[in-house]
């Protein structure tokens, strides 16, 4: 049973087809791993496990028959408690959010996994409204990272990460409107990607609109294709979702980097101080993309730093999610949302204007970037994980979360399909992130890359120990 736990959703799939084990076996392993690592990580909301051993049942009854349904019959994934999973109340990290609404609709990502034959184990952990980039909120406390719990697992999809990492279930669906799939991936080492926006579709639309992109964490790139094969298709819901791909993600994966164009840009032009580990760990990583084929070039998108136009978006984003709220229900809120709130709430119609003039020069430039290099390189993060219940490193000097993220956020302002790669580990033992991102619609040359680096051994940071194991 344990065993199940390690294998990625791609190899899960496979045993299945062989009979070598079942969907009955494989969610309750699952689930016995989520159970023992919740005291210590607490990367769930709640657990479904009846009804997750129910799906399983059904799913083993098809594969004895020889009819499995769809791409993920069986395998187990968990939810972000952003996102709709019918029958499931979805909390968002709040105390203002009623659990006894109706809650009789899945989102578009989810309901494709429900065609698909996936096992729902449970809702994982957010921020209250997904606001920061790290995972505490007032609902369910602080989640803690796989590899040393004293530490943050990141955010704002910090429980996704830390279920992925740990064997709780080798998929799980994130959100990400500043980097909060990459955030947490890079801390707890395993595999995100952000989309090109509408790639995959999002309903209800989030009030920090098309920043917000929904994206696969998962063990490899390999799983994230797959998923991407379920997920990345309209609906009907989202009025901004993009036609469907012109090819599956999983079969484009083999081609290697033999060829591309890669600029590789360690600090953003010197604007990012980037800790040695981190630097040395991710050049180590371009080095073999050179290898592998790929032509290097070590340069800087023509990039300045947008913090202030997307803190205008991202705090107005905040201010009109929480903006139902009654003065009780704001009392509660985390004290860092009930501030952000209130300066987005201040700002003016043509202060966001301005603020998109500056991200549709930064989409202009970076689409300019791209007609001479496939793809851009750099490190996800600056930094690795720091302690925990924290929104920024002690004696950082930083104010808000994006201090510390300044690889992340941009991307969502360009709408680019970003990734985080993990390629090792720093002196304490704490995952490393590579960020690939290339230009929109092109998540396959993004997969592509990271699939290279997986089977050229690169991208990796071993396996964390679960409490309870």
């Amino acid at each position: 049973m344990t065993e199940l736990t390690e294998l990625t959703a791609v190899r899960l799939l496979d045993g299945y087809r062989k009979g070598e084990w079942s969907p009955v076996e494989a969610t309750r392993a699952a689930l016995e791993r989520a159970e023992a690592i919740q005291p210590e990580v607490n990367a769930f909301v709640r657990l479904t496990a009846e009804d997750a051993l129910e799906r399983a049942r059904e799913s083993e009854e098809r594969w004895r028959r020889g009819e499995p349904r769809g791409l993920l019959d069986g395998v187990p994934v968990t939810v972000k408690d952003i996102l709709l999973l019918r029958g499931t109340p979805t909390l968002r990290g709040s105390r203002a959010v009623d659990p006894a609404g109706r809650w009789d609709e899945d989102a578009p990502s989810v309901a494709r996994l429900r065609e698909h034959g996936a096992v729902f184990l449970g809702k994982t952990t957010t921020p209250e409204y997904g606001w920061k980039g790290v995972t505490d909120s007032p609902l369910s406390g602080v989640t803690r990272n796989p590899w040393d719990p004293a530490r943050t697992a990141g955010g704002s999809s910090g429980g996704s990460a830390a279920a992925v990492a740990l064997g709780a279930g080798p998929l799980s669906l994130g959100t990400d409107g500043g980097g909060s799939v990459r955030i947490p991936a890079s801390f707890c080492g395993i595999f995100a990607l952000k989309p090109t926006y509408g790639r995959v579709p999002l309903y209800p639309a989030s009030a920090f609109g098309t920043l917000a992109h929904v994206g696969p964490m998962t063990r490899d790139a390999a799983d994230a294709a797959l998923l991407m094969d379920v997920i990345g298709h309209p609906d009907s819901r989202d009025w901004s979702a993009l036609a469907p791909p012109p090819g599956a993600y999983a079969e484009g994966l083999a081609g290697g980097v033999r060829g591309l164009r890669v600029a590789y840009s360690p600090s953003l032009g010197g604007q990012v101080a980037v800790r040695p580990a981190v630097a040395t760990a991710v050049r180590r990583a371009v080095e073999r993309l050179a290898e592998l084929g790929a032509y290097v070039t070590e340069t800087d998108p023509d990039l300045t730093d947008p913090v202030e136009a997307f803190h205008t978006l991202w705090f107005s984003g905040a201010a009109r999610v929480t903006q139902h709220l009654g003065p009780r229900q704001r009392e509660a809120l985390d004290p860092g949302l009930r501030e952000i709130c209130a300066r987005g709430a201040r700002y003016s119609a043509l202060e966001y204007l301005a603020a998109v003039d500056v991200r549709m020069d930064l989409g202009r430039r970076m689409s300019r970037f791209h007609d001479t290099y496939d793809l851009l390189v750099t490190p996800t993060l600056p930094i690795t994980a720091f302690e925990a219940g924290t929104e920024v490193p002690k004696g950082s000097g930083h104010r808000r979360w994006t201090g510390w993220t300044p690889f992340t956020y941009p991307f969502n302002m360009t709408q680019q399909p970003a990734a985080s790669v993990p390629v090792g580990a720093d002196g304490d033992g704490l995952p490393i992130g590579l960020q690939l991102v290339a230009a929109r619609h092109r998540d396959d040359l993004v997969l592509r890359a990271a699939h290279a680096l997986y089977e050229a051994g690169v991208a990796t940071a071993g396996r964390p120990t679960p409490s309870g194991s």
